[in-house]
């Protein structure tokens, strides 16, 4: 998946969140390597979506340390760079897909707004090249370039989500934090977007941290697994081998009550 001597693009070292005596989680680390998605699963308040706002620099940890190592430059401390430098890593080299699209997207500027939006982000000033861009965009996801200038008020939720994935990718990010980006959709448009994920991560060679609770969608995009349960990772392992054969009893407790579902 990686070759031997690529060194890691995110790196989590010992990395716990408290809320006064709620445990967020404890203890998390890992490399991530480019080109590589790690799945992140378990059950609600099992700590999934603060490690997720942990690593993506968005929620400061109680412990522990995030490493990102940029293209270009020394490697970054996340959580102890500038915000300015943070904030620049999430309009350049980052993007994050939230579970609500609204969440996500400017509603009330059009659909190509929201693209060229994040092309302006990183210099670009050319109008005639951003819409340009914009367009082959919204294709490129399975919008009618025709709608670049409707609001996406007016698109359905399949088509919001998929908006936000073209308005976080049109800079060519190297590292996508999603979290449950199919949730709350219906399961015909779950399987169009997970499709859709599966190609333009492969394609563009992003490497990318899931948070999900459903495994169906962990097993089709990641290739690793990290299981949290009460804010603890219990198990971790190739996608395969995790859903296949779960070693920890609450792993083989999730799995069981998909196949039993």
């Amino acid at each position: 998946m990686h070759p031997e001597t690529a060194a890691p693009l995110l790196t989590a070292r010992g990395l716990g969140k408290h809320y006064g005596a709620h445990l967020g989680c404890r203890d998390v680390a890992f490399d991530l390597f480019p080109g590589e998605v790690l799945g992140i699963v378990g059950e609600s308040g099992s700590g999934k979506s603060t490690l997720l706002a942990c690593l993506a620099g968005t929620l400061a940890p109680s412990a522990g340390s995030v490493t990102y190592r940029p293209a270009r430059g020394p490697a970054l401390d996340v959580h102890r760079c500038p915000e300015p430098d943070r904030r620049r890593l999430m309009r350049t080299d980052w993007g994050l897909v939230h579970q609500n699209p609204r969440d996500g997207l400017r509603m009330a500027v059009s659909a190509g707004a929201n693209i060229g939006e994040r092309l302006m982000g990183t210099g670009a000033r050319h109008y005639g090249r951003i819409r340009a861009e914009a367009l082959a965009w919204l294709a490129r996801v399975e919008i009618d370039p025709a709608r670049i200038d409707d609001l996406p008020r007016t698109f359905s939720g399949g088509m919001q989500q998929r908006l936000q994935i073209a308005r976080n990718l049109v800079t060519l990010p190297r590292l996508l934090f999603m979290d449950e980006p199919t949730g709350g959709l219906d399961v015909s448009v779950q399987a169009r977007l997970l499709d859709l994920l599966r190609g333009l991560v492969a394609e563009l060679g992003l490497a990318v941290v899931l948070v999900t609770h459903d495994l169906a969608v962990a097993r089709l995009l990641a290739h690793r697994l990290m299981v949290m349960r009460g804010g603890e990772v219990v198990e971790a392992g190739l996608t395969d081998q995790v859903l296949d054969d779960p070693q920890h009893p609450y792993s083989q407790l999730l799995v069981s009550s998909i196949l039993q579902a």
